[in-house]
């Protein structure tokens, strides 16, 4: 199932079962408004903007609760709104740290969750109301086999993968780019746009060759791309997010320049 403003191919990719496209309301589109959040902690209303709606669009919300209705009929009271106001009024409801969200109706309208300052006056959420600091090391990686790269895969300018656009503005690379130190390349005999396959024990993938500042011996690529080269069973045991990275070969593909 596919929800989103815009089709784009992986919607389309063949798939085992049925695929449904389901087309989304835009957030300028939907009635009552929305809340966006800076990183500055501020939400921030964004009203509805009047003008044409596209066919059969709705908001994400209203199709993901009328789902939740017809699965749970018996919690139908729990999970209907009449609009994004009434969504607002319970989150601040729930979440006393998004107190003041219910009041936000208009252009303009806006508050800091969490006051201007976290834990102003130096008072923490915690039982004894102090800061309470833990030494952290990084996970030790085990060395690179010789004649391997670490691989980790970027995202791109279009929020968290490159699925809209086929240039990343960042960096000037292409989707199929493979990031390289430029010492790797001269100890490999690699230039600018030669085509390479990457290999893991997941998969392979073959794209070009991009200069790029990264440390020797690491490679990058972009995200969902590179995605054939992760091990989907080594995830973290907190939240089963699946690994960024991966040891891969690289050779140059016979035939191309």
């Amino acid at each position: 199932i596919h929800m989103d403003v815009v089709p784009s191919s992986h919607m389309l990719a063949d798939s085992a079962g049925t695929v449904v496209l389901l087309p989304a309301t835009t957030r300028y589109e939907i009635p009552g408004g929305v809340t966006g959040t800076s990183t500055e902690r501020r939400v921030i209303f964004s009203p509805e903007i009047p003008g044409p709606r596209a066919g059969e669009s709705r908001p994400e919300w209203e199709v993901v609760t009328e789902i939740a209705r017809r699965a749970r009929p018996d919690l139908s009271a729990q999970l209907s709104f009449a609009g994004t106001g009434d969504i607002r009024e319970e989150i601040a409801r729930l979440i006393p740290f998004y107190d003041g969200i219910q009041n936000l109706r208009k252009a303009g309208d806006q508050f800091q969750y969490g006051g201007a300052h976290l834990c102003a006056g130096w008072t923490f959420p915690t039982q004894d109301g102090k800061a309470h600091f833990y030494p952290v090391s990084p996970p030790t990686r085990a060395e690179i086999p010789e004649g391997r790269f670490l691989l980790s895969t970027r995202r791109g300018k279009q929020f968290n993968s490159m699925v809209q656009e086929s240039k990343d503005s960042i960096t000037g690379a292409w989707r199929e780019a493979i990031l390289i130190s430029p010492s790797d390349m001269e100890l490999l005999s690699l230039k600018p746009g030669d085509r390479v396959k990457l290999a893991s024990d997941a998969g392979e993938f073959v794209g070009f060759i991009h200069p790029a500042p990264v440390k020797p011996r690491n490679l990058q690529v972009h995200w969902p791309e590179g995605e054939v080269l992760i091990d989907r069973s080594n995830r973290s045991p907190e939240a089963g997010i699946p690994d960024y990275n991966a040891v891969v070969s690289l050779e140059k593909v016979a035939g191309l320049p």
